[in-house]
């Protein structure tokens, strides 16, 4: 049975697609349903995760409507000589051997290549599900065909990721079962990011004033760099789909790990620093001086921004709830949050803004209805909306926007220091909006 989604003739009303963050609910504020995919192309896809891995290829096995994106992808960082695809049409699932299809395809493609890879990421699909595909005996055929390449077992299956782990999680798991068995040094990793941890990160300067190496997949330059992540004895993780990816690395490679949510409040910034101190052995450090230089760039970051209208999405950070209560704390004025779901993690910053903030608008970036609803206009001068992140700034149709996905790679004191500086550059400098938001990846100065 046919169900309109498009609204009834008339102006939309804003108060039939966002909710009063007072009145909303958790962990789910939004129906699921029928989705929309607005054109803010800046976030990352298993694509991009998977070039992060030097002198590898991606070999992904799907039909053409679903390679049309990650073909699109690959083209737009400039890395097609790095990819490659097996087609699916329907006679293949009526009449052919599967197995046997992605075997020869398997081995044309590499036959083709100018140089032999040192890993595959093969990326079957959810129609292998369906097929009932053997895919362990893909996997040990490919190995056996093809001595001297590391084969990992992706997947692009969005269908089961509501009850299995999704793709992005899957990946990760998969990257890091590429990792050897290799004698523990006292180094540590930061693993399953996309993007690069910067100098400044407040764990990696605990570490190496502790004497630790520091590594970073997303900053390896060789296949043998990357494998050297299995001498470590401690994986750093942000990115919460790295959790299946950590477990993982240390029931079969004894590496603990220890992860770095990437809060915005100060007082779980020390706490998280403090515990990291404790696992590494190392006296606790003195946060007075990294506090001091936050709290001081907020505090020049307010007083030029004041009360204009702040705007967060959910790409700009992985804790959007909790940079809303950091920013509402300094006087700032956080109006609208772009989110589709809350995660569980932030069930606490959902209650502090439901009881102390309880007006701030809170909206999905997937529904229907966002077609149809007039995106503002601004008129020239001081900024009537900055938004954190290319969803905020494209519904707002702001051009003063922090360009940023992830975080940025950054954490703790150092990351709200910069924020703060950034949220000055984007008030009084203009972006062209459209120029930016198509971007893919944006962020990864490896990518792009």
């Amino acid at each position: 049975m046919l169900k309109r989604i498009s609204p009834l003739p008339g102006p939309l009303p804003e108060s039939a697609v966002c909710v009063p963050i007072g009145r909303a609910g958790f962990p789910a504020p939004f129906p699921h349903g029928l989705e929309y995919s607005p054109p803010c192309r800046g976030t990352w896809n298993i694509v991009h995760t998977g070039m992060l891995i030097p002198e590898a290829h991606q070999i992904f096995i799907c039909a053409a409507g679903c390679l049309r994106g990650v073909v699109l992808t690959a083209a737009e960082m400039g890395l097609m000589e790095r990819f490659s695809s097996i087609e699916l049409r329907e006679s293949d699932l009526t009449s052919r051997d599967n197995e046997q299809l992605i075997l020869a395809g398997v081995a044309d493609i590499l036959a083709h290549l100018p140089e032999k890879p040192r890993a595959v990421l093969l990326f079957p699909a959810c129609v292998h599900h369906f097929l009932g595909c053997n895919l362990r005996y893909v996997y040990r055929e490919l190995r056996r065909r093809h001595p001297g390449i590391d084969f990992a077992e992706c997947f692009m299956d969005p269908i089961r990721q509501t009850r299995h782990l999704t793709p992005e999680e899957r990946l990760r798991r998969a990257i890091g079962r590429l990792l050897p068995e290799l004698p523990k040094k006292k180094q540590a990793s930061f693993f399953g990011n996309n993007l690069r941890a910067p100098a400044e990160h407040d764990a990696t300067r605990l570490l190496r004033e502790n004497g630790w190496a520091v590594r970073d997949m997303a900053d390896c330059a060789s296949y043998d760099e990357f494998r050297e992540l299995g001498a470590s004895s401690l994986q750093l993780y942000t990115n919460p789909f790295s959790l299946p990816a950590v477990r993982d690395l240390r029931e079969r490679l004894q590496q603990d790990y220890f992860y770095l949510p990437q809060v915005w409040d100060e007082d779980a910034i020390e706490r998280l620093l403090m515990q990291l101190a404790e696992r590494l052995g190392a006296k606790a450090p003195d946060c007075t001086e990294a506090r001091q230089r936050a709290e001081q760039a907020l505090g020049e970051a307010q007083d030029l921004i004041g009360q204009t209208p702040i705007a967060i999405d959910l790409t700009f950070t992985f804790r959007p709830l909790s940079l809303a209560c950091l920013l509402l704390r300094h006087g700032f004025h956080v109006t609208k949050i772009y989110a589709d779901a809350i995660s569980p993690e932030e069930e606490a910053d959902f209650r502090d803004l439901q009881e102390h903030h309880d007006d701030i608008e809170l909206w999905p970036t997937k529904a229907p209805l966002l077609r149809e609803l007039s995106r503002p206009v601004h008129a020239e001068g001081a900024p009537a909306c900055l938004s954190l992140g290319q969803k905020a700034a494209f519904f707002q149709n702001t051009p003063h926007f922090v360009n940023m996905v992830e975080g940025g790679g950054r954490w703790g004191f150092s990351a709200i220091e910069a924020l703060a500086h950034d949220m000055i550059a984007a008030y009084r400098t203009p972006k062209d909006i459209e120029a930016n938001v198509r971007r893919k990846g944006l962020g990864g100065p490896s990518l792009l």
